[in-house]
């Protein structure tokens, strides 16, 4: 799996477990809507960092956090 797959099907769990739309995690983190379904559903070659770190900032984790789930063991390129 590549890094932003893994990325996108996190922020979609961590979207889901919250039972959060992508327009609320929008609307709360000032991120735009677009920037969000990009990344769920893994439309860029790359993510930014500080995009994640805003999306985990908006959901109230941190990084250690976020990339702290066995889907990361995943990831091969």
């Amino acid at each position: 799996m590549k890094l932003v797959e893994a990325v996108g099907k996190r922020v979609e769990t961590l979207l889901n477990e919250r039972h959060m739309k992508q327009n609320h995690l929008s609307l709360s983190g000032g991120i735009p809507r677009s920037t969000i379904s990009v990344i769920v559903g893994v439309k860029r070659k790359a993510i930014k960092l500080n995009t994640v770190y805003e999306i985990c900032d908006t959901l109230g984790i941190t990084l250690k956090d976020f990339f702290d789930d066995p889907i990361f063991e995943q990831v091969t390129d």
